[in-house]
């Protein structure tokens, strides 16, 4: 019997091309790439290699990807990113109540500071 997985909204498998990348960095070349050591450095220059290769497939500027340590990291900069870089647009969010924590929590944050936040209800059509 085949095991079929279905929740890749918790997470999923690392494709065998993006392991291969990540080896040498999950054990021999571990150093920060924020040090200024040679380690770091050299790690600092395969963040930027990679933010490069990201750009090129997106056809994106390298300076307009960002890496983020997860899903959660990565839902709070882009709601208050969009917000913010638009709050001349409006100040107003619309979300569901059974969104991810991470977008629930931004948005109370965004709520406490000044923007408006509408939460509809949801139910077995919608």
């Amino acid at each position: 019997m085949k095991i079929r997985y279905f929740d890749y909204a918790a997470t999923t498998p690392v494709r065998q091309e993006v392991l291969s990348e990540m080896i040498p960095y999950l054990g021999v070349e571990y150093g920060n790439p924020s040090s200024i050591y040679s380690l770091g450095r050299h790690n600092k220059n395969a963040i930027e290699i990679a933010r490069k290769r990201v750009a090129n497939v997106l056809h994106a500027k390298k300076n307009e990807i960002y890496f983020t340590s997860c899903g959660s990291e990565s839902d709070n900069l882009a709601i208050k990113g969009i917000m913010m870089a638009n709050k001349d647009r409006g100040n107003h969010i619309i979300t569901s109540k059974i969104e991810h924590p991470a977008v629930l929590n931004t948005c109370k944050w965004m709520e406490k500071n000044g923007y408006e936040v509408t939460y509809l209800n949801v139910d077995s059509n919608r």
